[in-house]
Order: structure tokens, then sequence, then C-alpha cells
């Protein structure tokens, strides 16, 4: 199985109408995802090489029957597009944009949440989600993972997420689904989410995690995968080398007053009986150490 995203997901492309969102709209629909439809409320009734555009969401999955949404709007106008979608019942929306506004993203986190919408929130600045094989939504390559299972994968790090999925594929270890849910502040999915699908979807065997330094969310997934999980885990944590005070790469990347070191973060989760690598490389080899003992 996978977990968010099958080959039977209906995908909607909030910007599909922009050269981005075009360009991997159109490179998602060639991989087998089912995108069906994009919006702009301008261009309703116009087309992008034959997937009809809608004014609306709404519109778009009365349409369409879609449940899913990607996200490839400029960052002031991410939180409407949330909103939009997560009103319009889609149960998956995966926001790719990177630069949106903190405050902007607890807001629509907390509203999804009060208003107890039956939405997934994944991203902002992620690439994405990728079940091989049978769907990709976001900016991952598909040509370098490698479908089957059993391995599943969640990062925080977009660029190590695509790593992890090639250490994978040159090792012949298939992925049943790859998550990235970004590294800002205030993710609308977290690690704790993933590993909790991945223990109970039983195609995924064993999880592979990729953490960075900054905030407690590898911490936090330590202590769960302790008291909650039967299934190994294999990590690598980035950010060994980096400086306190000093932001790396994401707004939640940064180490403040000692705490969200790569180092802590690393003891939490071999506490917890992860095998954790100490370069991506090495997280791979581990976890094809598990595969075999499987």
């Amino acid at each position: 199985m996978s977990i968010f995203l099958d080959e039977n997901t209906k995908v909607i492309y909030q910007g599909l109408t922009g050269s981005t969102g075009r360009y991997y709209g159109l490179l998602n629909r060639d991989y087998g995802t089912q995108v069906v439809a994009g919006t702009h409320p301008k261009k309703a009734g116009t087309d992008v090489d034959g997937i009809p555009i809608y004014a609306t969401v709404a519109e778009a999955a009365a349409a369409t029957g879609a449940t899913a949404t990607c996200i490839f709007v400029p960052a002031p106008g991410v939180k409407g597009a949330v909103l939009e979608a997560a009103e319009a019942g889609m149960e998956l929306v995966v926001v790719i944009t990177e630069g949106v506004p903190a405050h902007d993203e607890a807001y629509f986190y907390n509203v999804v949440k009060r208003d107890h919408l039956n939405t997934r929130i994944l991203g902002p600045n992620c690439p994405g989600l990728i079940s091989p094989g049978k769907a990709n939504v976001g900016i991952t390559a598909g040509h370098i993972a490698k479908a089957g299972g059993p391995v599943g994968i969640v990062s925080r790090s977009g660029t190590l997420t695509y790593q992890a999925l090639y250490e994978l594929k040159q090792k012949d270890i298939g992925v049943t689904t790859c998550v990235g849910i970004g590294g800002d502040p205030v993710p609308g999915t977290s690690f704790i989410d993933c590993l909790e699908a991945f223990e109970s979807d039983p195609e995924t065997k064993a999880v592979m995690m990729i953490g960075e330094i900054g905030g407690s969310a590898e911490e936090e997934a330590a202590e769960f995968i302790k008291n909650h999980m039967s299934k190994p885990v294999s990590s690598y944590i980035a950010g060994v080398t980096a400086p306190p005070g000093k932001k790396m790469g994401h707004a939640g990347a940064i180490v403040s007053g000692g705490k969200g070191t790569a180092q802590a973060k690393m003891e939490a989760l071999e506490a917890a009986g992860v095998r954790v690598g100490h370069n991506p490389t090495e997280a791979g080899e581990l976890m094809a150490a598990i595969v075999r003992s499987l």
C-alpha cells in the first residue's frame, strides 16, 4: 500500500496556469498522477494541455471528484488558497510554495484544526510526496524512486528527500511512499503523523527518517518511535557542524539556546532504538541492512 496518495487520487493544481505549476503539473501527469483540473478565477473555461481550468477549487472538485490539491501560487496567496481548498473538502493539500509567512502558516493550520475540517496539509515549503509507480504530487523527480516497497521515507529536507530515494534505489530497495514534510516553523504534517501512518501500513516494513537541526520535532518523533512503533527505523540528522544561532536553509532550522542541535536529536533517536547514520549514505546502508534482516 501507500500512505496519503495512490494511483486513484485525483488532484487539482492551484497555480497550473503559471509557468512552474504547469511544468510540474504536466510532469506529474506524465508520471501517472491523475491531474484532473487546475484553478484560476480569471481563466475558467480554458485548459492547460487538455487539463480543464475552473474558477474555484469547489467547482473543480464537483466536476472531477478530486480529493487532493497541489498549491503552486505565490507566497502572499497561499493562505487564501489553503483555506479555499480545505473549505472545498480537499482531503490532502500539498503546499510547494516557499517563503510563506509563519503567521499565515499558523493561521491556516489552526483554522483547519479549529473547524474540524477533514484536510491534511503537507508543507508549506516542501517537495511534496511520491508513492513510486503510483502517483507523484510536487517536485520530486520520479525516476530516482523505485517502486515496490518495503520502506517508507519521511524527511524535513527537500534535497535529502531526493538523496534518500536515490540511495535506496541504488541498493535496489523500493519505497511505499516518500513524504517531504518541509522545514518551515509550522508544518501541516509532522514526523509523527507520517510515522503513525507507516506503522499502520501493512506493506511498509521499515522507515527511513531524515531530520535536521532546529526545533524539537525529531526528539518528539523519537519518543513516538520508542513507545508506539514496532517497525525498525534508520535516520540521518543534517547540521552536525552548524554554528549556534545561525539559520541553516529552512526557517525552522535554527539552533538557539543550546536546543535543537543535531547531536541532541541523534542521541534521542539512538536511545529510542533508531539506527542513526552520520551521513545520508550511511543511513541508506543502515536501511539496507534492516531490509536484509526482514
